[in-house]
């Protein structure tokens, strides 16, 4: 026997973006069912990105969703670019009108939000496996899940799809209604944390002939590091001697040799690739987040453009919802994608700046380029700057 509820907005995926549409929504006074098929626990330890804009911070303050964030995020006023055993501080507040960065983890926004979400009881279904969407392009769509055992069909008057690259909800959509851009990189990041105190108060960006690195941290007592490596390697490669082997060397200027370490306790590995579908928009499924689009982490705008969809799709079920006024709704996917299309392209400069192609002495030589004109010339300067505090929520 199935189950039968009804909602207005079905929302599938409990990440950053889910849980803060549903709680805009919620807020509005729009129904709104959550349903995410990891456990609860695996959705709050995902390590993620951990910078976050000015604008999208601001925006998960007003929405009631920052308090901890405030209390215990890391304000950065600038980040510093190394090569050449040189650092270069970008003066990112100086260079944007007094905007900064907030440096905290992605799980930490949602733990906030699992968090709110309880306390409102609106409802959320963790361990909950899709086996049905359909309807998507009537005035009655439908997702069918099971739960605990238990069969349970939603009805609904939208499907906001904020599962993933690889999720039902991408995986819903007919052959052929969205087009899908794609890259790939011949570099992946080995990340770990490590409970090693910052040897640095800002973000350190390295481009080393050996490879790329990234100084960041998650606290005074807990960094966050990565290393370039190549696509097929594995963990099993990296023991811990070797990492800060290779982060003291990557990192090290004349100024500073070596780096704090510490004890690793988490380490992964991820491919950098582009990922842009368009339209966001199907009929009534609406994609949002990394269901909609990836980009390389060089950047810093992974959960930010999502969470700037989120924004954008907020304003938009709302308006079609309370008031019957379908416009911004038929304008969501043109509106998001220009915003996404930044997002992409910014993110690709950083990535094809800092990460040496060693087999290829011009593109090297381009990517110095690149960097000395990063540091030096003003307009350039101010472009980063401004890009990398606040490119999702002007």
């Amino acid at each position: 026997m199935v189950a039968s509820l009804k909602t207005q907005v079905l929302i599938i995926g409990a990440g950053p973006a889910g849980l803060f549409l549903g709680h805009l929504l919620t807020q509005e006074g729009i129904d709104n069912i959550i349903i995410e098929r990891r456990s609860r626990e695996y959705v709050e330890s995902r390590v993620r990105a951990g910078v976050i804009e000015h604008g999208v911070a601001k925006m998960l303050d007003d929405a009631g969703a920052g308090e901890r964030m405030k209390r215990d995020g890391l304000v950065h006023h600038g980040i510093e670019l190394r090569f050449d055993r040189t650092g270069h501080r970008i003066a990112l507040s100086e260079l944007a009108d007094g905007r900064a960065i907030v440096v905290y983890g992605q799980q930490e926004v949602v733990k906030d939000l699992i968090k709110l979400r309880l306390a409102s009881g609106a409802p959320i279904e963790f361990e909950a496996k899709v086996n049905v969407v359909e309807g998507l392009n009537s005035d009655a769509p439908y997702v069918e899940y099971v739960a605990s055992g238990e069969s349970v069909r939603v009805n609904c008057d939208y499907i906001a799809g904020c599962d993933g690259s690889h999720g039902v909800a991408n995986q819903s959509l007919p052959s052929g209604v969205v087009r899908r851009f794609e890259r790939n990189y011949p570099f992946a990041w080995l990340g770990v944390i490590a409970q090693a105190a910052p040897a640095t108060d800002e973000l350190i960006y390295a481009r080393h002939d050996r490879g790329f690195a990234l100084y960041s941290m998650r606290s005074p007592t807990v960094s966050r590091l990565y290393l370039g490596v190549a696509p097929h390697e594995t963990l099993e490669e990296w023991p811990d001697d070797r990492i800060w082997e290779e982060l003291n060397l990557r990192l090290a200027t004349d100024e500073i040799p070596e780096i704090t370490e510490g004890p690793i306790t988490e380490r992964s590995i991820t491919g950098l690739r582009n990922i842009v579908v368009a339209p966001m928009r199907y009929g009534r499924m609406l994609l949002a987040g990394d269901a909609a689009h990836i980009v390389p982490p060089t950047g810093a705008k992974g959960m930010n453009a999502a969470l700037g969809d989120v924004r954008d799709l907020h304003r938009a079920l709302t308006d079609a919802i309370l008031h019957h006024d379908l416009r911004r709704l038929d304008e969501y996917s043109d509106t998001a994608l220009e915003r996404v299309w930044r997002a992409e392209e910014f993110s690709t400069y950083m990535t094809q700046m800092l990460h040496p192609y060693t087999d290829d002495p011009f593109e090297s030589a381009v990517q110095f380029s690149r960097l000395r004109q990063a540091v030096k010339n003003e307009e350039t300067l101010v472009t980063l700057a401004r890009n990398y505090v606040d490119l999702n929520c002007l």
